[in-house]
């Protein structure tokens, strides 16, 4: 890779990362080709982006970004793979997969521009879908409103069933 092209790397990615709020940093070290394609393949399939570049572009490209913070963790093979809204969804993807892969692990993430170490990445992976969570919410939001029709009704539902009952 000449000088130029080692520019035009950094520039791509500078730009990439400029845009991400979060992101994973991956060590693949051991990890078989197979295994990587699959790994760049599901990720693709939820619109997600798995990135392999060499430490010191990678960090040239990070300046003045949100993955700078990240720094000390670009040693030794590192990946980036991010997405640019489903940070949990990637998580959970990531973390199946460092179940069944023992050559995939997790160095650190960035979480919503916060730096996390690679011990609490397991928790966001816990975190419910964003799909889950609306519905919860719609739920709590539509629970007491349905109580109150339920009251209001009452009455008219009791008087319905007295005037039932009365003999004609």
């Amino acid at each position: 890779m000449n000088r130029a092209e080692k520019q035009q790397t950094v520039d791509s990615l500078g730009e990439q990362f400029r845009s991400i709020t979060s992101a994973f940093l991956i060590d693949y070290k051991g990890m078989k080709v197979v295994d990587a394609t699959e790994l760049r393949r599901k990720i693709r399939e939820m619109n997600g982006t798995y990135v392999v570049v060499k430490n010191t572009l990678a960090m040239r490209a990070a300046k003045e970004t949100p993955l700078e913070q990240l720094a000390p963790y670009f040693q030794g093979p590192t990946a980036v793979a991010y997405h640019p809204k489903d940070v949990v969804g990637l998580a959970k993807l990531l973390t199946d997969i460092s179940k069944t892969n023992p050559n995939i692990s997790f160095k650190a993430a960035l979480v919503e521009g916060k730096a996390v170490p690679a011990s609490e990445i397991q928790a966001i992976a816990a975190i419910p879908s964003r799909e889950v969570m609306l519905g919860r919410l719609v739920y709590l939001l539509k629970a007491p409103l349905q109580r109150l029709t339920m009251v209001l009704k009452a009455p008219v539902r009791d008087l319905t069933l007295v005037m039932k009952q009365v003999p004609k």
